[in-house]
């Protein structure tokens, strides 16, 4: 297969990577590289008039149906009172439900509806897409290389709730 690679615009990082200068241009990378690829999400979640958090609930709740409130909460490290605020808009928009749990009825398990997972499907696909070209443009080592820093940003307690969202975990 022939590599469909493009070269990157940015230089590769000179052996000296744990520098100042080094340090900035990935904290800048991010940065830019993030706000890029939400801006057009963004645009879609206005029209709902709805935010980046909703989107975020969105998305946990639609990789792991049944999740509870508390592990939610947990994922996106955020206050209950904000969770709160952003579970009610869902729930009004008929975009989420909640069921007791069948263990402890206390726990409410959240899933989406068909309006809600339709909304996380269309925004997934547009992260998608981008996602995919970058990738392509960087290559499969530059893919994995990019996954072992995101992953060193995780603080190791939280390393097993990160890779327990992984369909394929082993």
């Amino acid at each position: 297969m022939a590599d469909i690679s493009r070269p990157s615009v940015s230089p590769g990082a000179s052996p000296l990577f744990l520098r100042e200068d080094e340090i900035r241009r990935g904290v800048e990378l991010l940065y830019f590289g993030y706000t890029r690829l939400t801006n057009s999400i963004d645009q879609v979640l206005a029209k709902q008039g709805l935010g980046r958090a909703h989107h975020r609930a969105l998305y946990f709740i639609a990789r792991q149906p049944d999740l509870t409130v508390g592990e939610l909460l947990r994922l996106l490290a955020i206050t209950k009172q904000s969770l709160g605020r952003v579970l009610k808009e869902l729930h009004e928009r008929d975009m989420v439900v909640t069921k007791p749990g069948q263990i402890d009825r206390r726990q409410k398990l959240l899933r989406l509806t068909d309006s809600g997972a339709a909304l996380e499907a269309d925004l997934f696909a547009q992260l998608k897409e981008k996602l995919s070209d970058a990738y392509v443009s960087a290559g499969q080592e530059s893919v994995t290389g990019f996954w072992h820093v995101l992953e060193g940003l995780v603080p190791e307690s939280d390393r097993q709730m990160v890779f327990d969202l992984r369909k394929d975990s082993a």
